[in-house]
């Protein structure tokens, strides 16, 4: 009697990481309708603070505004765009606004809420309100110090983009980590092909000696994948304590961390663009921001706790630079696949076992596409 044998699981066709219809598409579906994360609460610490992030094009700023209360509900965010004539009015990447948002052409301003206060040669009661005139907003949420925003008007909460890992990851305590170190890449690869990457080890081995020193590239402990996220755990080998350069930890063990969490490491994606990597003395974060079809910014943090960050023999660079060399290494193998999958000779080729990860990311970009073209009638 013959057995039916299921259908290898393949990897995308090519355009799905080389055409920029695709890629424009995308950029809707997953950086404009979806929680994406912006950065850190630590980063507008206090009121008048602000940082720009640009979204799909869309320059955003996020600030901390001066309301008493719930710090998380302080957190703002605005498009970048005057209401009076359109034109951008931050131009420095972060800083402090004393008190209120001007714009340099004709000095409209308005409030750290978005509310329009001064607009010059404009007559009350000539047809114009203020009150019609507020900055256009973009909804903004933290989780554990981590700023997300989104850029749709019909959003759901943040947390059921987040499902269960507000729990899963409490005993980090991330809103206590504060950020040592932060190294901007420039990659000239699909974002996806980034998020492929990060969420497998069978190329340990061969691309990552350091590491495959560190930990069992086949050891890892994977959770079903989600909808808004994949991603698993990894234990330590040769009496590693965390990832470094030699595997000595030189830090305290985080705080809140029990005896089986203080043995491993949990790497995350939260669809999009926030990969999540949690030690058992440290963070790292990358958050992705697509510039092109072929080209992905690429923001990487490490965070420690103020504590061990506060000691005079304090030391990060065993950490910063191990991954800092990892993630070159991770870079530079993802531009080489950009560059062959933009081959005439590339097909699809077949996952294996291991990288179920990979198909279930892979299944949900198409299903999301799917999901697209029915609401848009295509």
């Amino acid at each position: 009697m013959s057995t039916q044998v299921e259908p290898l699981a393949t990897t995308l066709p090519a355009r799905y990481y080389t055409d920029p219809e695709i890629f424009r598409d995308e950029l809707e579906r997953f950086y404009c309708e979806s929680w994406v994360c912006a950065g850190r609460a630590d980063q507008i610490a206090n009121p008048g603070d602000y940082f720009l992030r640009e979204v799909a094009g869309e320059s955003i700023i996020v600030t901390r505004d001066n309301v008493t209360g719930d710090n998380d509900q302080a957190v703002r965010g605005f498009y970048n765009v005057c209401r009076h004539r359109g034109t951008r009015m931050v131009t420095s990447a972060e800083g402090k606004f004393s008190g209120r948002i001007q714009c340099g052409y004709h000095g409209w301003t308005y409030g750290l809420d978005g509310r329009l206060i001064g607009a010059p040669h404009m007559e009350e009661g000539s047809g114009f309100c203020r009150e019609d005139y507020p900055l256009n907003k973009v909804q903004a949420a933290v989780w554990d110090g981590n700023i997300f925003i989104n850029l749709g008007p019909q959003a759901g909460p943040l947390e059921k983009q987040l499902a269960d890992l507000p729990q899963k990851f409490a005993p980090w305590r991330m809103q206590d980590l504060r950020l040592h170190k932060r190294i901007v890449y420039d990659v000239k690869a699909n974002w996806k092909l980034v998020v492929l990457n990060y969420n497998e080890c069978l190329h340990c081995p061969v691309l990552h000696p350091a590491l495959n020193r560190l930990t069992n590239y086949l050891g890892a402990d994977n959770e079903q994948p989600q909808s808004t996220y994949i991603g698993g755990a990894m234990g330590f080998r040769g009496g590693a304590e965390t990832m470094s350069l030699d595997g000595k930890r030189r830090r305290d063990y985080l705080p809140g961390l029990n005896d089986e969490e203080r043995q491993k490491v949990c790497y995350y994606c939260i669809f999009p663009n926030f990969l999540l990597s949690l030690h058992p003395d440290y963070m790292m974060t990358a958050t992705l921001w697509p510039k092109a079809v072929d080209r992905t910014e690429i923001i990487a943090e490490w965070h420690f706790h103020p504590a061990e960050m506060s000691k005079p023999d304090f030391e990060a660079n065993d950490a910063i630079d191990f991954w800092d060399l990892t993630n070159k290494e991770d870079w530079k193998i993802c531009e080489l696949s950009q560059a062959g999958i933009q081959s005439r000779a590339y097909r699809p080729g077949p996952y294996s076992n291991r990288e179920t990860l990979l198909h279930a990311f892979d299944q949900m970009v198409l299903a999301r596409e799917r999901e697209a073209k029915k609401r848009d009638g295509r």
